[in-house]
């Protein structure tokens, strides 16, 4: 994913290369709701027999993991509380950092227990755990404008280059528009990731490569492809290999 360099007046031309990489202020982890097979919506979370799951003794209420202080995310998750008529419900929790948000749902996670709180697609649990999305009323234009009493949109993530970059390097633009890494594939080198603990970035792209040569094969020429394949099976690493 890149940026357009500042000159010229030329517009970037942008490739979609990931779609779906969805995000929920209500998210619970699948154990739970195979538990309880009837928790599948926002709606559910007025339900004392559901409410109680989440809840604190201090307040009675769900608690509902938000979004890190100071994010955008944090007013919105407050926002659809409000949209969803569950301030009586449910209590906001907003973690200080990012490692504190995913602390607090690898905890809960490990010692199966109830947990509820905001993820979106290419967060680290959200790739390596099995979690589950509340239903809402889906997204709009319109009421994501006015209320947020509907899920977030998923978001399309792009690769732009520099116009110039047509004429300097049409290869390298063909394989960038070839490219297209979905959010299953993710999941697929983070779940391999922390399976082996302590292995680097270098180490998982090596593992895709090795891995799923039908999938990088599609981005490159025939020749390219050949030649990385070539240099795979004989164990050889590329210049420039990403460091640990």
């Amino acid at each position: 994913m890149g940026r357009s360099g500042r000159g010229g007046g030329s517009r970037p031309r942008r490739q979609k290369t990931r779609a779906s990489d969805g995000q929920s202020a209500f998210v619970i982890p699948a154990y739970l709701q195979e538990e309880y097979p009837d928790l599948d919506s926002v709606e559910d979370l007025k339900d004392d027999k559901f409410k109680v799951l989440f809840a604190t003794a201090e307040t009675g209420k769900a608690r509902l993991v938000s979004c890190i202080i100071g994010w955008a995310c944090e007013s919105t998750n407050a926002q659809q509380v409000v949209a969803h008529g569950l301030e009586d419900h449910v209590y906001i929790v907003n973690p200080g950092s990012g490692a504190a948000a995913n602390a607090d749902l690898y905890g809960a996670y490990e010692r199966g227990e109830p947990w509820l709180g905001y993820q979106w697609g290419t967060n680290e649990p959200a790739l390596v755990l099995d979690l589950v999305r509340l239903e809402e009323p889906p997204y709009t234009e319109e009421c994501w404008a006015a209320t947020k009493a509907c899920a977030y949109v998923d978001s399309d993530v792009r690769i732009a280059v520099h116009p110039s970059m047509l004429e300097r390097a049409p290869e390298v633009v063909d394989m960038l528009r070839n490219f297209n890494s979905d959010i299953v594939l993710f999941k697929d080198i983070a779940r391999w990731s922390r399976a082996n603990g302590g292995s680097t970035e270098g180490d998982a792209a090596l593992w895709f490569l090795q891995a799923r040569p039908e999938v990088w094969s599609q981005w490159a020429t025939p020749a390219a492809a050949e030649k990385t394949q070539a240099a795979l099976d004989a164990g050889e690493a590329a210049a420039g290999w990403p460091a640990p």
